[in-house]
């Protein structure tokens, strides 16, 4: 904590200032459809920050990562269908499912390199799915197969995780994206973060240093899956209604993938870019085009990501850091370098 108060005083007003409008943004807007989509914008930020710990910090690119958000959706909704079990219950155990199935892929796949990786999670995403539609009933527990689970309606409960209002849904994804965020800030100034980043970039002299690569790709795999199964609760709570094809398809994890490249792979703040600029392109595409066009905001991703790597490589990101340090040096009345940089950040 000592380390992250000892920040750059702009970014920790920049990050207080969007903290405080996030959370004053119910007041203002007061449609549950506006709502329901600013929901859904911080919820694939939150997605796209789990898959960050693996994709953004391990230098591998996972195409698999519904498979483990449809495992945490799924087990707390067949425990809390079968058993009444709380979803908050539900939500810890899909995670550890979660991240087991993580470890268990992760151990043969993370010493994969290149598109051989991402194949590998393509793969076991897709089996996953089909595994799960041809799956009716396991014992007591019933899956329902391609048709999908319809979560049983309670009374406005905590415990159930059902709320008559948005509100409750929006603030408790805000907080668990806070706290990702927060994890991936200590991640990324930690020994594995450091590890993580060698093995990333240079993985042959990282292992000739010592560095177990595969074993901190391990740690992160599991930690991103576990986040990730917490996620998958949380969306089928929101939504109430779940089904293969829609938690477990290959859209939702070429979605996230092409929020993490073009907000910013490997950064704290870039999925979070990502998604305010995705998000609503692919609820206006949905809403006025998915009968005929279903699929094309995956393309206008595509056209979006080809524009954003041929100028800003590191993603959306970059202008807006070189954007803000310019306001704060016409701000401040600092004197900027020739290239516009701040003349108090060179020193230090």
């Amino acid at each position: 904590m000592k380390q992250l108060l000892n920040q750059n005083p702009k970014i920790l007003l920049i990050s207080a200032l969007l903290l405080g409008a996030l959370f004053i943004l119910p007041l203002v807007v007061t449609s549950p459809a506006l709502m329901q989509i600013f929901i859904l914008i911080i919820l694939y930020a939150y997605f796209t920050s789990t898959w960050n710990f693996v994709g953004g910090f391990a230098g591998v690119l996972p195409l698999g990562h519904s498979a483990f958000i449809g495992i945490g959706a799924y087990t707390s909704t067949v425990l809390f269908q079968t058993f009444g079990i709380s979803p908050w219950l539900g939500m810890i155990v899909g995670g550890l499912l979660a991240a087991m199935m993580g470890v268990v892929i992760g151990l043969p796949t993370l010493k994969l390199r290149g598109a051989y990786f991402a194949l590998a999670t393509i793969a076991v995403g897709e089996g996953v799915r089909v595994l799960v539609e041809n799956v009716k009933q396991v014992g007591p527990l019933m899956i329902n197969g391609p048709s999908g689970i319809s979560i049983k309606l309670t009374e406005n409960s905590f415990s159930a995780f059902q709320f008559d209002s948005k509100l409750p849904y929006y603030y408790i994804i805000l907080a668990m994206l806070l706290i990702v965020l927060l994890l991936t800030y200590f991640m990324m100034n930690s020994k594995i973060g450091y590890y993580l980043a060698a093995g990333g970039e240079e993985p042959e002299a990282a292992e000739a240093l010592g560095i177990k690569v595969s074993r901190y790709r391990l740690i992160a795999m599991a930690i991103s899956c576990f986040l990730a199964g917490l996620g998958g609760t949380f969306y089928a709570q929101l939504m109430l209604y779940i089904y293969p094809k829609s938690i477990l398809g290959l859209d939702l994890s070429f979605e996230i993938a092409f929020i993490a490249l073009i907000g910013g792979r490997g950064t704290i703040l870039g999925p979070v870019l990502g998604a305010l600029l995705l998000r609503p392109v692919s609820e206006l595409t949905r809403i006025y085009f998915g009968s005929m066009l279903p699929g094309l905001h995956l393309v206008i991703f595509g056209l979006i990501l080809i524009v954003v790597m041929r100028y800003y490589p590191k993603g959306l990101v970059e202008p807006v850091k070189i954007l803000l340090n310019k306001l704060f040096i016409n701000r401040l009345g600092k004197q900027g370098g020739p290239d516009g940089t701040d003349s108090a950040e060179k020193a230090d």
